[in-house]
Formats: structure tokens, sequence, C-alpha cells
């Protein structure tokens, strides 16, 4: 049965010259799971069948055909099914560049801007994801770019916020700052939590609690989460995933290919073949 269910899946996670700084992703998932993970940019989900589970920091919200899922960036979240069908959905991922500069021309909102609602109902929002991909797949530039921008006036107006300024950091959170500064530095070879907190003057437990605190993940789960941003960098530049899977601290491409399609959706072989990217060397995937 599990394979059975492993064959009804599918996905495509590509992205469209005429539309940059944008990513979108097509997908059915019946067993996938999708760890707790963050992006750079922005989140804009359309479930078109079955039902969602999104983890936040709030709690899980449950989207259903007709509702949109907003996700700021640098906000850790899971997915997962939320019925043994699964679910299908539409999604794109824009940059926060997008997001602010039409912000910036049709709305009052200044600065960053962000959504204080994860999940709205909101058929014709839902209705416009879709109908962006589909531009997109048919190669409409004009359609495609003016749906994007009337999807998000509509969510800009109706539940767009500024984000409030960044607020002077208490020690806790400057340790967590400087743990991550440190694992950006050494992701091919990380300390261990023990040493990294002796580095930073602080005790493990501690540096711990606050990490999770400032950035919704332990440093472990964050750790492969960089690991997977950074590996994409490399695909999307041409870089051969086993290649990749070095750089970033991967022990083999296995272990890249486990965590790059659980938190991406789809394999590196396959993400670079749908982005048309050109990869040196030999295709090992």
């Amino acid at each position: 049965m599990a394979g059975a269910d492993r064959a009804k899946e599918w996905a495509r996670h590509w992205t469209y010259a005429e539309l940059p700084d944008l990513d979108l992703l097509r997908a059915r998932y019946v067993r996938h799971t999708f760890p707790r993970h963050s992006h750079e940019g922005y989140v804009f989900g359309a479930v078109t069948r079955g039902v969602e589970d999104v983890g936040l920091p709030g709690g899980t919200v449950h989207a259903i055909p007709g509702t949109v899922v907003m996700i700021n960036p640098e906000v850790p979240h899971t997915a997962r099914p939320g019925q043994p069908e699964g679910w299908a959905y539409d999604t794109l991922y824009p940059s926060a560049q997008v997001i602010n500069d039409i912000a910036a021309e049709v709305t009052p909102l200044r600065g960053t801007v962000g959504f204080g609602e994860n999940r709205v109902t909101d058929p014709y929002a839902a209705r416009l994801i879709t109908q962006v991909h589909r531009a997109a797949e048919e190669g409409n530039a004009l359609a495609a770019d003016s749906l994007l921008r009337v999807l998000v006036v509509r969510l800009l107006t109706r539940h767009g916020s500024s984000l409030p300024g960044v607020t002077p950091r208490a020690g806790g959170a400057r340790d967590a700052e400087r743990a991550r500064r440190a694992l950006e530095g050494r992701m091919d070879a990380p300390p261990t939590l023990e040493t990294l907190a002796a580095e930073l003057g602080t005790s493990p437990f501690a540096l711990l609690r606050a990490f999770k605190k400032e950035y919704g993940m332990p440093p472990h789960t964050w750790l492969t989460d960089a690991r997977v941003r950074r590996a994409r960098r490399l695909l999307d530049a041409g870089i051969a995933p086993a290649e990749a899977a070095a750089a970033v601290g991967f022990t083999d491409q296995p272990h890249l290919n486990r965590h790059f399609t659980r938190i991406v959706g789809v394999p590196p072989g396959a993400y670079q073949r749908e982005r048309g990217v050109y990869r040196r060397g030999r295709d090992v995937s």
C-alpha cells in the first residue's frame, strides 16, 4: 500500500524566466511530510484537492480547497497530509523584493510587509494562484505577471500590514544570532552544541533554548534547513548534486537527496531539470 501511495505522488518545482524572483510548486502528496523549515521569501499556497495540515508557531491550520495559506519570510513551519488521501496544491514563492515592491507601488504599506493571518477563505485568490501557474506553464508572460500582481494586491489590501521594526536584542537572542552566524560559516564541519556554547560563553541548554526561541527550531534542525538552502543555490549554479552535498556538509548525495526532497518537495536532480539548469559534469542523480 505504501508503494502504491507513493506512486500517486508527483511534484514540479520550477521557475519561469519571465517572472524573476518567483518559484512555483505544483504537487500532489499522499504520504510526504515536510519537516520544520522556513523560506527566505513568502509562501502563498492554494489546495486544489484534499486537506493539508500546516504546522505554524501559533498552531496547526487546515488548508482545504478555497483557502489560501500565507506564510511570512523565515517563519518555521511543517506540512503533512490532513487526510489519508493527502492533498494537491499550487504554491507560489515570491521573494521579499517582489512583495515589497508591489506594496510600495499600490498600497500605503511601507517597509517590510507581512500577513497577520496564516489561512484565509478566499476562493478567488486561490483561483488566481492556480491561474498564475497555468499562465506560466503556457508561456503567457503577460497573463502570468498580471495575475500575480492582482493576487498580491488583493492579499496585501485585505490582510497585509507593515511588520514591526527590529527591537534591541536580549542576551539570549544575541547568542542565538552569533550561533547562527557560526553555523553558517562552518556548515561543512559544524561544532557540537557544547563546543559552540563554550565559544559563545554560555551553556548548552541556555543556547538551545535561546536558539529555538529566536528561530523556531533547534540548531541542528536549522542547520539542515540552511544546508538545503545553500545546496539549492549551488544546484541553480549548475553544480552536480554530489558536489553540492559535499560543499554544504552532507555526508554523501543520498544524504542530500533525502533532506532536499523532504524540505523542497522534489529530488535535487528533478529540481535542476525543471529549472533548465545546465549541470557541469556527469549526471549522477
